[in-house]
C-alpha cells in the first residue's frame, strides 16, 4: 500500500528508518531488532541506500524481507546521482516484484573516489529529476521525499531550498521526511513557511537520538543541523561525568521531549532513525501514542 493512503487517515503515527549492516553475518541480530521494534506498529519502515547505490542490492533484499516476512509496509531508499537509468530501472522492478509500493527519491552523494565525469554524464543529477523519472516509469510506485528544515548545506538559502522541496512535491512527490533537527521550532516554523509556499502535503518530522558525542558531531557537520548549545553544554557534562552510557540518556531523554512536543504541536507523526538500537527507540516511543 502506499505510504500516502495511509496519511490519509490523519492518526498519528511513529515511523521507523534502519540502515543495511555492512556484512551479511550481521543481519540476524538486524532482524532481532527489527523483530522487536515491530511491536511499535509502525506506519511504515524505511531503509536506506549507499552513497552511488553501494548497498543497492542489500537494500533491496532487506526491504524484500521486511515486507513479505516481517508484515511492515516498507519504503526503500534510492538515490540517483551518477546513477544508469537501467539500474534505477532494475531496483524498481524488483521492489514492485517484491510488493513493495514506496520509495524515498533522493539525489544522494557520490562514493568517494568517483570521477567527476560519471556525475556529468548521468541524466538524473537531481533528486527532482528522480521523483520525474519514477512516475514516468513507475506511475504507480509511492513516493517521498527529503526536507531540511535548516536548508541543505548546498542551498544558496532557505528560500531557495524550499522551492526546491515544492518542485519534488508538485513533480510527484507524496510526502516529506525531515532531516534531523534538535530544536522543535525550526520543523514547525519550516512548515509554516512550506504553506505558505502553497505546500499541503504532508511533511514528517525526522528525529535522531543522540547515542554517541563523536558521532553525532560528525553528523551535524555533514548535514549541517544545529545542536542548540544547551543541549551540547548537557552532552557534554555527561560525557565527562558518566561517559558513553550518560550521553546516551540525555540523548534519549532529549528525543522524547522532541517526540512529545512535536506530537503535541500538530506533526503528523514522528519518524525515527533507528541506528538499529531497539532499546533506545523502545525508551522513547513508551507509551507515546
Amino acid at each position: 500500500m502506499k505510504i500516502a493512503t495511509k496519511l490519509a487517515d490523519n492518526r498519528q503515527f511513529i515511523s521507523l528508518e534502519y540502515f543495511p549492516p555492512k556484512e551479511k553475518s550481521e543481519w540476524p541480530a538486524f532482524f532481532q531488532v527489527v523483530d522487536r521494534l515491530a511491536q511499535l506498529q509502525p506506519l511504515f519502515a524505511s531503509v536506506t541506500y549507499g552513497a552511488g547505490g553501494s548497498t543497492q542490492s542489500d537494500s533491496l533484499e532487506i526491504v524484500t524481507r521486511m515486507q513479505q516476512e516481517h508484515g511492515l509496509e516498507t519504503m526503500a531508499h534510492l538515490t540517483c546521482v551518477g546513477a544508469e537509468s537501467a539500474r534505477l530501472t532494475a531496483f524498481l522492478d524488483g521492489l514492485g516484484n517484491a510488493g513493495v509500493a514506496n520509495v524515498l527519491a533522493l539525489r544522494g552523494d557520490l562514493p568517494k573516489d568517483t570521477p567527476a565525469e560519471t556525475l556529468t554524464e548521468s541524466p538524473l543529477l537531481y533528486a527532482s529529476d528522480l521523483v520525474t523519472f519514477i512516475r514516468r516509469t513507475h506511475p504507480d510506485m509511492g513516493v517521498g521525499v527529503a526536507a531540511y528544515p535548516e536548508a541543505h548545506p548546498e542551498a544558496h538559502n532557505p528560500e531557495f531550498d524550499l522551492g526546491y522541496l515544492k518542485l519534488k512535491l508538485d513533480l510527484g512527490g507524496d510526502f516529506a521526511i525531515t532531516q534531523l533537527f534538535f530544536d522543535n521550532r525550526f520543523y514547525f516554523d519550516f512548515v509554516a513557511k512550506a504553506k505558505a509556499r502553497g505546500i499541503t502535503k504532508p511533511i514528517i518530522p525526522g528525529i535522531l537520538p543522540v547515542v554517541s558525542l563523536k558521532v553525532i558531531k560528525r553528523i551535524v557537520s555533514l548535514c549541517g543541523a544545529t545542536i542548540p548549545a544547551e543541549f551540547m553544554a548537557k552532552l557534554e557534562e555527561a560525557d565527562n561525568q558518566g561517559g558513553a552510557a550518560a550521553v546516551q540518556k540525555v540523548g534519549i531523554d532529549h528525543a522524547r521531549q522532541q517526540a512529545e512536543g512535536l506530537l503535541a504541536g500538530g506533526a503528523p507523526g514522528v519518524h525515527l532513525y533507528t541506528l538499529n538500537r531497539a532499546e533506545a527507540i523502545l525508551e522513547i516511543t513508551d507509551g507515546l501514542l
